[in-house]
């Protein structure tokens, strides 16, 4: 192995007292690959085994905490009777030596009515998402957030139960918790939002929740993670300097780490372009010398990984990269990191064992991965 890449390769022990092999983990990717009722198909456990072996960590696709918060295709974590299920995910993820953390999420207004069987989908206001053709979601009553609340510790429960070794709160993403944050979505006038501080509530108390799940039910050391997006570019929208305010409060509860979702691990802040810091590097001089922080972002070669983890930052997560490159760990670790893959041919679809509805998810967006014909 090249000398240059040992930091890569230096075990991490997360707060909780959980350690990981290395210092690269799996990002979460949608798959869209799940039953309809949220069961874990053979196809998907396929994808996370070529994909595991040689990382720290796996952080899989979200799985929804209540039934009216998934999209088509997401895992489910909202009942007893998946507890079977993700078993089997979690159990495919150890086997290779991985730690298997699932990441759990309310779609909210990002939902569709078709997708929910005609439900309307809901989020913190009746507002919907700046993006064709998105539904105006309910407003959830005060007693359906604190159900959501609870939802969120249930899940994290079964996460558990199912052998888990962490769940990862997705806080990101335009997705439930991101909802309540931002100032878009959000515009309540009672606990749940109206001011900045109100608009934290719901954030700081699904954290509590996992917290008292893992209090209660973990009989080992648990990896809690929060997954965040910096800035949103509606107005009104979450800025740079809200996100730091929360990650303020959040660094306090228990957590584990901030997992910081950027398109690229070394752009600047979106709102202010004269400034050419990276937001990560941001955050990293911000709360990282109290809680540890996972870059992600378009890092492809392990020259651009030890490059993010010169931010100062002591973890970071490869993403489409390793739909691309299952074998991007080894083949690093074994140094041969010039034959690492930065492109898909079609020949190559059996050998990434790439679902068919993630397949069809990856034509059907040009440029979001590269495919290219010999």
């Amino acid at each position: 192995m090249n000398s240059n890449y040992n930091k890569l390769f230096e075990p991490f022990t997360f707060a909780s007292g959980v350690t990981i092999d290395n210092r690269v983990m799996m990002a979460p990717m949608t798959t869209n690959s799940a039953f309809e009722n949220g069961m874990v198909t053979t196809d998907e456990l396929l994808y996370y085994k070529r994909r595991s072996a040689g990382l720290g960590a796996v952080i899989t696709s979200c799985a929804q905490v209540m039934e009216n918060g998934k999209f088509a295709g997401s895992f489910s974590a909202a009942s007893d009777n998946r507890i079977e299920s993700l078993s089997k995910l979690a159990k495919t993820i150890q086997s290779t030596g991985a730690k298997a953390i699932l990441q759990i999420f309310h779609v909210g207004r990002m939902g569709t009515s078709s997708t929910l069987r005609g439900e309307q989908p809901v989020s913190a206001s009746a507002v919907p998402a700046l993006r064709d053709f998105a539904e105006t979601p309910r407003a959830l009553s005060d007693q359906e957030v604190r159900e959501l609340i609870k939802a969120y510790g249930e899940a994290t429960r079964r996460a558990i139960q199912a052998g888990f070794d962490g769940v990862e709160l997705h806080g990101a993403n335009t997705y439930l918790i991101q909802q309540f944050f931002s100032p878009h979505s959000n515009r309540r006038d009672d606990h749940w939002g109206g001011t900045r501080e109100k608009r934290m509530n719901l954030p700081l108390a699904v954290v509590q929740a996992a917290k008292e799940a893992v209090k209660t039910y973990a009989e080992k050391p648990f990896i809690l993670g929060y997954r965040i997006s910096p800035e949103e570019m509606e107005e009104p929208g979450i800025t740079l300097a809200d996100t730091l305010e929360l990650l303020e409060k959040l660094k306090t509860q228990g957590l584990d780490y901030f997992h910081v979702s950027v398109g690229n691990v070394m752009q600047g802040p979106m709102r202010d372009k004269k400034n050419k810091k990276p937001v990560i590097q941001i955050i990293q001089e911000k709360v990282g010398k109290d809680i540890p922080i996972i870059g992600v972002g378009l890092i492809q070669t392990p020259d651009e990984a030890i490059d993010a983890l010169a931010l100062g930052i002591p973890l970071i997560a490869i993403g489409r990269e390793a739909i691309v490159e299952p074998d991007w760990i080894k083949k690093v670790r074994e140094g041969n990191e010039k034959f690492i893959r930065t492109e898909i041919r079609p020949q190559d679809r059996a050998d990434l064992m790439l679902p068919d509805a993630m397949w069809e998810y990856v034509e059907s967006r040009p440029g979001w991965l590269p495919i290219v014909e010999d």
